[in-house]
């Protein structure tokens, strides 16, 4: 099997983030996600494990707590999705992407655990179950042994694939906003819920700072449940940002350990707030006789980068992508490019998923666009462009359509001057594709 071979195999299966259903179930259950996991001798045991859910930020927490350990330096891999260009970014080992031939290689040795627990009385097996399991024999597969395993959940909590630990050292939720209500619950509360089903008995539960104040209660409660160790981000750390620049900024932190200095390439205020959550997280092992050094903490959050995520990909005009799908990130994206850069005009390129909530993205942006360039892109799940203007298009600032980002981008730079911004922003597809048009990155064809 090659990686083309293996991507095909992959997108076989039911794919949620695509939209494409091989089974009436709408997702894998826990319990198909265990049973292959013993048919592969339970991979996703023998180390530590950090694991990480939230409806916004947690991919970004998520890599620079893996980069706090690398640099201590300890063997780590991280799960994370979605991927920008190639189904290998999900999957790294100390810090760098397993290769295509690594990738293909193991799902080949994989492939008949999987395809017995298909046939199974469990059912249906997904796309992203089988990306999971590929990351645990992946991680058990390296020599030496990867010490600590950073786990992004990649839909709520409780129910998730991921969700197969019965101890874990860390639980860590990112902020809590309203997404996937049809499958989540339709208040921040119900949400909570469901993301808190991740924390487990005896570990350390560290939330990140909350808008809703529900949140906090839902999540103070399953600790004492479980009898966790609750640590909520804003009780013991404040953070001031010092200076900003178009590539990173510096920030200090006051907490339980004094007053530190920090530097991050990411920007935005909320990437202060994930880095607080970051640093938190490596304080709190610490206080539980893991060996981690100030200077890991430091170095681990100065040289975490995730592209997507507030990137320059040029200047004069100057041209931001950033991966924002509701209402609260777009808020952070809408203070950030106020806050961070200078311009004058903006254009906002956008293209969301049908499911997404398009007008509350929409009413945060328009408070600062010039015009709209709604575009379609390459899923199955993409809003129609003319659908979107339908959305956005009555809430003040212009709106035009086009049938692929380039061409949206192009439209977009066609009408901005030297002295504006041109921001991309929606679904993570449209932020890849646009890296791709403008950065020429790309890998691997998934």
């Amino acid at each position: 099997m090659d990686f083309a071979e293996a991507v095909q195999y992959l997108l076989s299966f039911t794919d949620l983030e695509r939209g494409v259903q091989r089974s009436d179930s709408p997702t894998m259950s826990l319990a198909s996600m265990r049973s292959l996991l013993s048919r592969m001798n339970n991979p996703q045991l023998g180390r530590h494990t950090i694991h990480i859910t939230g409806s916004k930020g947690k991919g970004s927490t998520a890599a620079m707590i893996a980069g706090i350990l690398r640099r201590e330096p300890y063997s780590t891999s991280l799960f994370t999705s979605p991927h920008l260009h190639s189904f290998t970014e999900r999957i790294a080992i100390d810090g760098e992407a397993v290769s295509p031939a690594q990738f293909a290689a193991a799902l080949e040795a994989i492939r008949p655990h999987i395809e017995d627990e298909q046939r199974s009385v469990h059912g249906n097996v997904s796309t992203f179950g089988v990306l999971t399991a590929l990351f645990f024999w992946l991680t058990r597969a390296q020599v030496p042994r990867i010490e600590w395993q950073v786990v992004e959940v990649g839909l709520g909590g409780t129910f998730d694939t991921t969700n197969v630990f019965d101890e874990i050292d860390a639980a860590v939720i990112t902020p809590v906003s309203l997404e996937h209500t049809a499958i989540l619950g339709n208040t921040p509360a119900e949400i909570a819920r469901d993301k808190a089903g991740i924390i487990k008995p005896g570990c350390i539960c560290v939330l990140a700072p909350q808008r809703y104040p529900e949140v906090v209660d839902v999540v103070r409660e399953r600790c004492e449940e479980v009898g966790a160790r609750l640590i909520y981000v804003p009780e013991r750390y404040r953070a001031e940002v010092l200076e900003r620049y178009v590539f990173g900024q510096s920030f200090r932190v006051e907490g339980p350990r004094g007053v530190r200095e920090f530097r991050t390439p990411m920007l935005g205020r909320h990437q202060v707030d994930n880095a607080l959550t970051a640093i938190a997280v490596a304080d709190a092992l610490r206080s539980r006789g893991h060996r981690i050094d100030e200077s890991a903490i430091v170095d681990g959050i100065a040289h975490t980068r995730v592209p997507g995520r507030l990137e320059v990909m040029g200047q004069r005009p100057l041209i931001v992508a950033d991966g924002a799908h509701n209402a609260d990130s777009a808020r952070a994206l809408a203070a950030a490019l106020r806050e961070y850069f200078e311009w004058k005009r903006c254009f906002v390129v956008v293209g969301m998923m049908r499911d997404k909530d398009v007008r509350g993205l929409g009413m945060e942006l328009s408070k600062l666009a010039e015009l709209f360039v709604c575009t379609n892109f390459g899923s199955p799940r993409a809003m129609d462009p003319y659908d979107l203007i339908q959305q956005i298009g009555f809430l003040g600032p212009a709106a035009v359509a086009d049938e692929s980002v380039s061409a949206a981008i192009d439209t977009a730079l066609s009408h901005a001057s030297p002295d504006d911004l041109v921001c991309i922003t929606g679904s993570l597809y449209v932020v890849a594709e646009a890296r791709e048009h403008i950065l020429g990155e790309g890998a691997f064809g998934e």
